[in-house]
């Protein structure tokens, strides 16, 4: 489905929606306990393909009754304010069916490690997409602990195989492909017998997302750590003893605002606010997200930017942007969102540490540079290195492709913001892998939108 968007000013005041990340995680750990309430969860494609698998596990996710909710099972969920989880307390059953993790890479990653858990054989799979970005490690990874973890085609994608029970162990894993196969071990290693001990065999890449984890899983009650550093930012390793129950406090969870989500609407006060307002985000309390890191990158570039961290709320108004050097390794979500900022700002913005950006739902890098340059930027792509030349770059409106890909749509997006005359996006149904109301938040601040 396409949409289209013209040039614009916004103002007003939005709500960010829920983290992925963190309805993911708390999704599966509500799973690995005995029952859960996961409140303000982001109901989304990716998160509903978790609920599915908690499902297929032995568990079950409804909506809260009376809560605000317009939905059914865990397979139709469209929106809740709250999701009961019953869970499989540790002890997940082998699905009577293929597991079908449809465009979700975090679902399969960390669902591998919850079937190798299971006594017999679970069968992963999911679209296209999926079926292309790597395992292999995580593959390697339990086969080194002693259960049988195959890719049907022997190359390291899914489909998937995976046979257990899982009882623990020490593995080594590289850090550098993703930081999923770490969160995935640590919470299965939570409930095996022995524990699990992970030594990285390569620098860990996007480790705020195991910050994420270890968070989270403190909060459902989970001793897990680094080794050699105090954040996983420097690990050597992570360890997590076995035998451990999940149990939040009063059996409630509530996930937090999104920062991934919350950078688009950064980006789009920073470009398009209007001269005699701002825009206002609400819901962005301070977390382990690396992602919020966009609010010191927007400023960096000369952003007039606010962030009321007790209250929670962001306000940006419209400034004249300037070209910087953002190292992405942590915080890979970011680019597409920076590179869009980099081709409104004046002067070069140089996107670094960016490799492992290529392995998304699609090559992030490439989309960025390939989907700018058809509105009008100038862009320099190198294997690790993404350059949006600012001075040389004068957005106009075209036709882009937001190549099957939330983040690359909602990038595009607020490119439209500043190009001249109508930009044309396909795909705009790709959103609701994290952000199904995006095009309505921006239309609530004033987005023609069609």
């Amino acid at each position: 489905m396409d949409v289209r968007l013209t040039q614009v000013n916004l103002s007003g005041t939005v709500r960010a929606p829920p983290s992925k990340s963190y309805t993911h995680r708390a999704l599966l750990a509500a799973g690995y306990s005995d029952g859960a309430i996961v409140e303000s969860p982001l109901v989304s494609a990716d998160t509903r393909a978790t609920a599915r698998a908690v499902t297929a596990f032995g568990g079950g996710v409804e909506p809260r009754e009376g809560g605000d909710n317009t939905s059914g099972d865990s397979s139709g969920l469209t929106a809740a304010d709250a999701l009961v989880v019953d869970g499989f307390d540790g002890r997940p059953d082998v699905p009577d069916d293929v597991l079908d993790c449809a465009n979700s890479g975090t679902t399969t990653r960390l669902v591998t490690a919850t079937a190798a858990l299971a006594d017999g054989g679970t069968v992963l799979t999911g679209d296209t997409s999926l079926r292309s970005r790597p395992q292999g490690p995580l593959l390697d990874a339990l086969d080194e602990l002693g259960v049988r973890a195959d890719s049907t085609r022997g190359n390291g994608q899914a489909p998937l195989v995976v046979f257990g029970p899982l009882s623990g162990g020490a593995v080594a894993l590289p850090g550098d492909v993703s930081s999923q196969y770490v969160t995935a071990l640590l919470m299965a290693g939570a409930v095996t017998d022995h524990g699990i001990e992970v030594s990285l065999t390569t620098e860990l890449k996007s480790a705020p997302y195991v910050d994420i984890t270890l968070e989270l899983l403190e909060a459902f009650g989970i001793t897990a750590e680094p080794v050699g550093s105090e954040t996983a930012a420097g690990a050597e390793g992570f360890s997590v003893p076995g035998g451990q129950t999940y149990a939040p406090p009063d059996g409630r969870y509530e996930v937090p605002g999104d920062f991934s989500s919350i950078s688009y609407l950064v980006a789009g006060g920073a470009v398009a606010a209007d001269a005699n307002g701002s825009v206002r985000i609400e819901g962005a309390q301070p977390s382990a997200q690396g992602d919020a890191a966009i609010v010191d990158i927007a400023a960096r570039m000369g952003a007039s930017i606010d962030w009321d961290r007790e209250a929670g709320v962001i306000t940006v108004e419209r400034s004249s942007l300037s070209g910087i050097e953002v190292d992405v390794g942590d915080t890979p979500d970011l680019l597409p969102t920076i590179a869009t900022l980099g081709a409104i700002a004046d002067g070069d913005t140089r996107i670094t540490n960016c490799e492992h950006v290529r392995y998304k739902e699609t090559d992030r890098v490439s989309a960025m540079a390939e989907e700018l340059e058809k509105l009008g930027a100038d862009t320099t792509e190198e294997p690790n290195v993404l350059t949006i030349h600012g001075a040389e770059s004068e957005l106009r409106g075209a036709t882009v492709d937001g190549r099957a890909d939330h983040r690359i749509v909602m990038s595009l997006a607020i490119a439209a913001l500043v190009a001249e005359g109508t930009t044309t996006i396909r795909g705009r149904e790709h959103v609701d892998v994290s952000f199904p109301g995006f095009f309505e938040t921006m239309a609530s601040l004033g987005a023609v939108v069609e």
